[in-house]
């Protein structure tokens, strides 16, 4: 079909919320949704209930038709976005409407996605990114227990602002280490190589491993293959570097990555023996 077009008027489906509604529309491979939000509603009490997550874990852009919204970043940056203007937002989110002025909105990136969350047991594709402290235990003892909670704090919060702002999703932090998912794989390697170079200005070194691949949603944990890949490629990895699969290696082709061979391994509880790959920015 060349040309393939739709009205808002007969959307291919609808979705109701307390305070709105979002109308959808599909025209080739694009989903885009018309949300209608009146006075009263706000992310964190309409919404927050269905998904179950603290922030709105979905990457949006939008154009304003009508009214105004308030948006606030978990980093704290908040801005109110009116009528003609065009807004694009990252995860780690929540929005309220302002005022007396039912907001409407169209979404281009995002359509949805944040008025509804995986199911457990669903499977979905995306990249998984590890990251561990490199001898956090020698490290905790030189420094007494205050000074390393002082760093590790430090830590936490430089892999939260770099997770917002590579779009990642933060899944959990065991230990010293961090399990993180990202909708496109080069994002999630470059966020790994921000948090080893921020890691070595704390006087700290941290172990990355990426991959991308099907895990299974189990409340708000991650399962499958992929998970555990991901986890054995960080524990392969030197200190201070990003190890990454094939897999994620030809999906980020041309993505202005560098990549160096590290040669066929066996990884622990995993059969066969797997590529691996050491990240590092693009020259120049």
């Amino acid at each position: 079909m060349p040309i393939d077009a739709k009205s808002f008027d007969e959307p291919d489906e609808v979705v109701h919320f307390k305070h709105g509604r979002i109308e959808v529309v599909t025209v080739g491979s694009m989903s885009i949704g018309r949300e209608t939000w009146e006075p009263g509603y706000s992310w964190a009490d309409d919404v927050r209930p269905i998904v179950g997550t603290e922030w709105c874990e979905s990457h949006h852009t939008l154009y304003v038709e009508s009214g105004t919204i308030r948006i606030r970043m978990r980093t704290g940056e908040t801005r109110d976005v009116g009528a003609g203007e065009v807004v694009d937002y990252t995860p780690g989110h929540e929005v309220w409407v302002v005022g007396d002025t039912p907001a409407v909105t169209i979404d281009v990136q995002g359509g949805f996605s944040w008025a509804s969350a995986p199911e457990p047991g669903d499977r979905i594709l995306t990249t998984v990114l590890f990251t561990d402290i490199v001898g956090s235990t020698t490290m905790a003892e030189r420094l007494g227990d205050r000074s390393w909670k002082q760093v590790l704090a430090a830590h936490h919060e430089d892999i939260r602002q770099l997770l917002g702002r590579h779009r990642g999703r933060l899944v959990d932090t065991a230990g010293d280490g961090v399990l993180a998912t990202f909708d496109a794989p080069a994002r999630a390697i470059r966020c790994g190589l921000a948090i080893a170079a921020a890691a070595k200005r704390l006087d700290i070194e941290i172990r990355a491993g990426v991959h991308t691949g099907e895990v299974e949603v189990a409340g708000d944990d991650l399962r499958g293959v992929a998970v555990h890949l991901a986890a054995r490629l960080m524990s392969a990895a030197e200190p201070g570097t990003t190890f990454v699969s094939a897999t994620t290696r030809e999906l980020t082709i041309g993505a202005g990555l560098d990549f160096i061979d590290r040669g066929t391994r066996e990884l622990k509880g995993i059969s066969g023996e797997w590529r691996v790959f050491e990240a590092r920015p693009a020259p120049g």
